[in-house]
């Protein structure tokens, strides 16, 4: 093992896979041992009871949908918007000059803190919820994509510029190919985020969804239930993250992700 050393992909996904399971039976031993109140943390056999009883008898399956639904529906929006925008940052200072201050001082504001503001603007219903991950995606995806448009090499500008290209050729032609890796990964990077955020968006105000879930749980003092539910966002945040991952690498195989 060396620093920065690559390994095969058989031997990343057995330590991947090492890792949980040595989780799993950590966690079992603490719980099933007694070491650890069943109050405050259920075991994981008692965790995968109370999942399927939520799944096939509770209707958790709709919940898992409406969240799925708000993270791709905010993510969607925030990213349309996002993209042209943090393009033109990247190549025009001028339009980087007039923005920039105000991303950089919005993208410090967490997005938890409009929700009440949000709440009294548009009620409980799915806009606040899909506001909340708009604002908590929008303003860092500009500022990243404005960074990895701006850092393209300079060499490439001029030696299309030398060919004879204009100014809409080097944004086009240029710098939109060379940062669309980047690009990519920034997006991936940055739904992951968009998770955070609708979590919090339910655990206010919502009537489904997992965060709404996991309220109603916690009253009931059911950890088992809370856990399945945090389980269930770290799974299908996993399965994403590894399905951009490989759509990012089909699309640009010449980049290093």
């Amino acid at each position: 093992m060396r620093p920065l050393q690559p390994v095969s992909p058989g031997t990343r996904a057995v330590l991947g896979v090492s890792f949980f399971i040595l989780f799993f039976a950590l966690w079992a031993a603490v719980t099933l041992g007694g070491y650890v109140s069943r109050t405050f943390l259920a075991d994981p056999l008692t965790m995968v009871r109370s999942g399927w009883d939520l799944l096939a008898n509770q209707g958790f399956a709709r919940d898992i949908g409406m969240t799925v639904w708000r993270v791709l529906g905010g993510f969607i929006v925030a990213a349309a918007l996002a993209v042209p925008l943090g393009v033109l940052m990247g190549a025009y200072k001028p339009i980087e000059a007039f923005f920039e201050p105000f991303v950089s001082f919005a993208r410090y504001l967490p997005a938890s803190a409009f929700i009440p503001l949000l709440i009294l603007w548009a009620g409980i219903g799915e806009a606040q919820k899909l506001s909340v991950i708009f604002i908590g995606s929008f303003f860092q995806l500009v500022l990243m994509i404005a960074v990895s448009v701006g850092n393209t090499r300079r060499d490439l500008v001029e030696a299309a510029y030398t060919l004879g290209a204009g100014d809409r050729g080097i944004v086009t032609r240029v710098l939109l190919p060379s940062a669309s890796p980047e690009i990519a990964e920034t997006l991936r990077m940055v739904l992951g985020w968009a998770w955070t955020y609708v979590i919090v968006a339910e655990l206010i105000g919502a009537s489904s969804g997992i965060g709404h879930m996991i309220t109603d749980s916690q009253a009931l003092l059911a950890t088992d239930q809370i856990i399945f539910g945090i389980i269930v966002i770290g799974v299908i945040g996993l399965v994403t993250d590894f399905a951009f991952k490989a759509f990012n690498r089909k699309l640009y195989p010449w980049a290093r992700l």
